[in-house]
This record gives structure tokens, sequence and C-alpha cells, in this order.
């Protein structure tokens, strides 16, 4: 807890507190994990985590519509991609198939665990509506289907958040790029190799772009969906079309 600060964001380390499970199904009450914290740097990034969980069961409870649908409705008007292409590119999505390895990396844990680490949940989420086009339902409904700790308030807002059309402050101008994400928060690749074994032989940071390598060669791993650079100027760009 000491350096809870530091390393929560850290995929390729075990530096959360792995309570979820135990919040979800109410084995522990968030008051029981408050009471026993200092004011410490670290420990009060973790009181705020404790109080962004609380919130959310909070806007959930005044907004139960919101569980499924958008808590900022303009974004139902937003234009995402659908039919063939699309479905096709949400099945490579679900099974870790992006050509991006960090974002593979993570829905291969979730398929794997019934787990994913957190930093990694807003890196894969972020991908699926920014990235694909794709609307955050199809998203949520995915983890609920798959995460051991569910939590219905946390997972629908988590992913508004990420979606923009939540109660995030800074509204979906934050597109996460999966390169750099995976370069921070999993510096030595040891994350990616550890789930998208096709790129177990590559060695260290190297794995999270291996595309750029001289001699690369994995048949098995599949091209890159899209490119991220691309997309991410699609999706500023049909923000602009919604702007009020």
């Amino acid at each position: 807890m000491d350096k809870y600060d530091q390393l929560r964001n850290r995929a390729d380390l075990s530096g959360t507190s792995h309570l979820s499970h135990a919040l979800a199904f109410g084995e522990v009450h968030p008051r029981t994990l408050l009471r026993e914290l200092s004011d410490s740097p670290a420990q009060t990034v973790f009181m705020k985590e404790i109080a962004w969980r609380e919130f959310y069961a909070d806007v959930l409870w005044h907004n139960p519509t919101s569980q499924t649908d958008y808590l900022e409705p303009r974004f139902k008007s937003m234009r995402y991609d659908t039919g063939e292409l699309a479905s096709a590119r949400l099945e490579a999505w679900k099974q870790g198939k992006t050509g991006y390895p960090m974002v593979d990396a993570g829905m291969r844990q979730l398929l794997q665990t019934g787990w994913m680490h957190n930093r990694v949940r807003m890196i894969v989420a972020s991908f699926l509506v920014k990235d694909l086009h794709l609307e955050w339902q199809q998203g949520a409904e995915w983890f609920e289907r798959n995460l051991s700790d569910f939590d219905p308030a946390s997972n629908s807002h988590g992913w508004q958040w990420t979606a923009g059309c939540g109660t995030d402050a800074s509204p979906y101008y934050r597109v996460f790029n999966p390169v750099l994400q995976g370069l921070k928060f999993d510096p030595d690749g040891n994350y990616v190799r550890k789930y998208v074994g096709e790129l177990a032989h590559i060695d260290g940071p190297a794995v999270h772009e291996p595309w750029l390598l001289p001699a690369f060669e994995a048949p098995d791993y599949p091209a890159r969906l899209v490119d991220h650079s691309t997309e991410r100027d699609e999706s500023l760009a049909r923000l602009k079309e919604i702007k009020v």
C-alpha cells in the first residue's frame, strides 16, 4: 500500500489491492478499508479510488438507465460503425486479435483469468470506442459476461468515462494511444509476453511495436486492424458533428 500511487498503473506488476472481488460481492465494506488508511500520498490515492467506486454507485442510483444508456444523451447521435466489418472487428477485439499487443494482452488476460488490470481496462475501452468506433455498451456487455469482479456501476460508468459520455470532466478528447500506453505501463514488455504467446520471442519494449522490427516474424499474430493515428482523427471529427 505504501507504493500504491507509484505501482497501481503498472500492468506488469502486482501493484493494485486485488480487493475488487471482495468489494463487488460485499465481502468487505469500503468503510472498513478507509478506517485503516493513513493520509500518506500513496494511501490517499487508494482512498480516492474507493471514492470513485462509491461515486459511480451513487450516479447509477440516481440515474438507473445509465447502466445501459448514455448519461450524456447527445452521444446517442454520434456516428458509430455497424455492419459486417464492424462485427468482425468487435469479435477480433473480444478475442485479443487486434494487432495491438497491449490491447490484445488485456483481452486475453480477461479470457484466461476473468480479470483485467484497471489501466488496461481503460486502454482496451478507448480502443473499442475511439479506434474501432463501436458503442461502449458492446464492450460493457462483454466485460459483464467475463469479469469475475463485475460491478454494474463501476463497469457501466467506467466505460462511459472512457467513452466520453459519462462523468468525465474532459470528455472524449482523451484518446489512449495503445502503443504509448504499453511503453509507459509495461515498459519491459513482460505483461504482453505473458499473454500474447506469438510475441514471446521479442525482447524488451520492442514487443509493443513488433511491426517496426526489421526481421519481424510472427505468422500467427494478426496485422493491425486499423491505424491508430488515422482513427484518432476520425473520432475527433465525429465529435465535431455532435457539438452543441
